[in-house]
């Protein structure tokens, strides 16, 4: 005899679940890069600390604790989740601080983090949707707002001799000083007055790659943005595209523009080292929301950051431009992906006319 069909052993159909493309998901979390990216430029970030000392922790705490201070407040407002642990908001909240020079007034950093995170991020409606970097919004912000300190620049405590136990034990013992950064010196005094002021061009090469000079916090040490940059294109989190992109106009447009003795008598190595521009991008020009889908659209991405970089820098009024470079072109960032897009898949090439 047959079992006798009951209610029980009646199997169910499935439900039809019906969603837009794309349908392949990615086991990696939002959380998990946000917190990856956060320990990529931590040594940097504490090698700020050792070059500048504790005013450059109390910027760096103030930042970030102003960032989740303000996420946490907008997003209860709303009656919305409280997300602050998934990392966002102590990412720009680091970004910015690692944009601020070292020792700047405690309200100045809870200035950028509120316009960082309220205008920048949640008036557009928060994480993934926001148009421009909400770090460099701060940066932008604060820079309009009190540029005489935003452009007053600590020494290195670690100098040109690359001292870096003597600058740990002077931390909190010395009084700030102050000093142009390599690119305000080159802009105002040249370029050879800024050669003579590190003792040589090997010895100022070495500085800007070690990071033994004056600027922010994320002017510091080239080669260990470098190498957390590298973690994070090993990772697959970033494209290698758009560093490169940037970092290579500046050199080679600085190069053939940036000499006073004609063309291609610049320093390209001078300007891929010096600034923000080595944060700039990797860290923001890279960021997965404001830049564009396309590998080909954030390569023009990548190169348009370098030539307005280099604009402003050779004939702005400013002596760095990456923060204003981004943001720019991230308003163009629409555009770009408007116009460049992939081939739909199983789609063939159009026929090519002829007259």
């Amino acid at each position: 005899m047959e079992p006798k069909e009951t209610t029980a052993n009646i199997q169910k159909p499935e439900k039809l679940v019906i969603t837009s493309s794309p349908h392949i998901h990615d086991t990696e979390s939002v959380t998990k890069i946000m917190w990856i990216v956060n320990l990529t430029l931590l040594p940097a970030a504490i090698f700020s600390v050792i070059n500048f000392g504790i005013p450059a922790l109390v910027t760096m705490l103030l930042c970030i604790a102003g960032s989740i201070a303000c996420e946490a407040a907008i997003q209860y407002w709303r009656k919305k989740e409280i997300t602050v642990s998934d990392g966002s908001a102590v990412l720009t909240g680091l970004l910015l601080a690692m944009c601020l020079p070292p020792g700047i007034a405690w309200f100045v950093p809870l200035i950028g983090a509120f316009a960082a995170i309220a205008i920048a991020k949640h008036t557009m409606g928060g994480l993934g949707y926001n148009v421009f970097n909400p770090a460099h919004i701060g940066r932008a912000f604060i820079m309009a707002s009190y540029p005489v300190a935003m452009t007053t620049w600590a020494v290195s405590r670690i100098g040109n001799n690359g001292d870096f136990a003597g600058a740990i034990s002077k931390i909190g013992t010395l009084d700030a000083v102050t000093a142009a950064t390599p690119l305000g010196i080159l802009k105002q005094q040249g370029y050879d007055a800024l050669v003579s002021s590190f003792g040589g061009q090997m010895e100022m090469y070495q500085a800007l790659l070690i990071g033994n000079r004056g600027g922010s916090l994320g002017e510091t040490s080239s080669i260990l943005l470098i190498l957390g940059g590298l973690v994070l294109i090993a990772k697959k989190y970033i494209k290698w595209q758009v560093p490169v992109a940037m970092i290579g106009t500046v050199g080679i447009l600085t190069w053939a523009f940036g000499g006073k003795a004609g063309l291609f008598t610049g320093d390209p190595i001078l300007h891929m080292l010096s600034g923000g521009l080595i944060i700039g991008a990797f860290f923001m020009a890279t960021d997965m929301v404001t830049t564009p889908m396309t590998t080909k659209g954030q390569i023009i991405f990548g190169i348009g950051c370098g030539l307005i970089t280099v604009l402003i820098r050779l004939y702005g009024g400013y002596p760095e431009g990456v923060c204003y470079s981004i943001l720019l072109m991230n308003a163009v960032t629409p555009l770009i992906d408007r116009y460049i897009f992939p081939v739909k898949f199983g789609a063939l090439p159009e026929p090519v006319k002829r007259s």
